[in-house]
């Protein structure tokens, strides 16, 4: 990773190498090949409610950024061989230092730090059969560690990982990752976790999926070490259940976490059940969610990733030591009435029995209205504009928030 100017060009240089080599310009390499440019506006501003005039009042940004991605396809043989390729810059439109902090820009309150960032990455992989190994930068989309998006810069690891599809409804995948870009960051850097303290330079994955019933229920076995910090298994079953104009489902999820190695994050001892049901028809969608915590401490996971639980929202995750929380959510498909590309959902989530500021009985909630639209059609196809807007309300640490979000973006694919 780098940020400097000198980085985007490479990046792009990458790029260009990796479409254009006449060594490899075989059909499946060129054929399979597919870019894009994605142009991301985003607008920040959460509400420091608990705030008093000493401290930081609200955090409110606004940034421009630049998502280029690549993906070749395999040389002809037994062993095909392609390359990807990554490069991001961001371009700070409004920030102040009273204002710097909302994880867009690389900076913090009482700096607003710099006018740009950048970030450059690639991998090269090799197929064999219906396996595929990919080494460099990895944005992996798993149950046990999936890449964080939620901000104007993707999170990238730098890393190795294999996924093999042999057999039919079997899906393996196993890795090492090694340092980690963050959201907001210029460059690479040792892996941390929420919730529990230290830094790993290695992060061990594998595990699976195996579908069957003719794709409706899903079983999953999952295992993660964060060396020397802690170590994750993951165990879920996914089941979909058509009943005439309805569709049923049921996600199930149970993480069992300890220590590990030299415990750098102290003791862990941790377990967390996730539930996710829903009922779908037409363009309606109703959601329950429950999620617990056991153990001895709050529930780990890599920093900024989206693990794999029901109640990870847009600000809280509900994580805390012995807490429980309940989800309502409804969403909208408006394609059924006549407005193809617009959809939206309402979700409340309420969360207890955990230790609040000062010893009293811990309480928070978290209401989320998110609300996106996409042109389906003409000049301005692809172009998406998303309003995501929570409110917080808590006696932990975290205070009362109000918080919205504007994102504007368009999606130029390049070949």
């Amino acid at each position: 990773m780098s940020k400097t100017p000198l980085a985007r060009a490479v990046a792009l240089a990458t790029l260009g190498a990796s479409l254009t080599l006449p060594s490899l310009a075989q059909a499946d390499f060129i054929g399979d090949s597919k870019a894009t440019l994605e142009l991301r506006n985003f607008y920040m501003n959460r509400d420091l409610r608990d705030t008093t005039a000493a401290q930081q009042s609200k955090r409110e940004e606004w940034a421009q950024g630049f998502i280029l991605k690549a993906e070749s396809g395999f040389t002809e043989g037994t062993v095909g061989f392609g390359l990807d390729a990554y490069a991001g810059l961001g371009l700070k439109l409004d920030s102040s230092d009273d204002r710097a902090g909302t994880n867009l820009l690389p900076n913090g309150f009482g700096d607003e730090g710099p006018d740009e960032y950048s970030e450059a990455t690639g991998a090269v992989k090799v197929r064999i059969s219906k396996t595929v190994g990919k080494v460099g930068g990895l944005m992996p989309k798993l149950p046990i560690v999936s890449s964080g998006d939620s901000r104007l810069l993707p999170q990238v690891f730098n890393g190795g990982m294999i996924t093999s599809q042999e057999f039919a409804g079997l899906t393996l995948n196993g890795g090492q990752l090694r340092e980690v870009n963050f959201r907001n960051s210029t460059d690479s850097q040792d892996i941390t976790a929420s919730n529990v303290g230290g830094k790993s330079d290695r992060y061990n994955f594998g595990g699976g999926d195996y579908k069957f019933n003719g794709g409706n229920t899903t079983v999953g076995l999952w295992y993660g070490e964060l060396q020397d910090i802690y170590d994750q298994k993951l165990y879920n079953l996914i089941h979909v259940q058509p009943i005439g104009d309805w569709k049923l489902g049921a996600n199930l999820a149970y993480f069992d976490s300890q220590d590990n190695g030299r415990k750098l994050g102290g003791d862990v001892d941790n377990d967390l059940t996730s539930v996710n049901l829903w009922a779908g028809i037409g363009a309606h969608t109703f959601r329950l969610g429950y999620q617990k915590v056991g153990g001895d401490n709050a529930f780990p996971f890599l920093s900024e990733t989206d693990p794999y639980i029901v109640n990870y929202l847009q600000i809280l995750d509900f994580t805390r030591k012995d807490e429980k929380s309940w989800q309502a959510r409804y969403d909208i498909n408006f394609a059924s009435y006549g407005i193809p590309g617009l959809s939206a959902f309402v979700r409340y989530v309420t969360g207890d029995g955990f230790d609040g500021v000062g010893g009293a009985s811990g309480k928070e909630w978290e209401r989320d209205v998110d609300i996106s639209y996409i042109i389906q059609q003409g000049p301005l196809k692809n172009l998406g504009v998303r309003w995501r807007n929570a409110m917080v309300r808590s006696n932990a640490s975290i205070g009362d928030l109000d918080e919205n979000r504007l994102i504007v973006s368009y999606t130029i694919p390049l070949m």
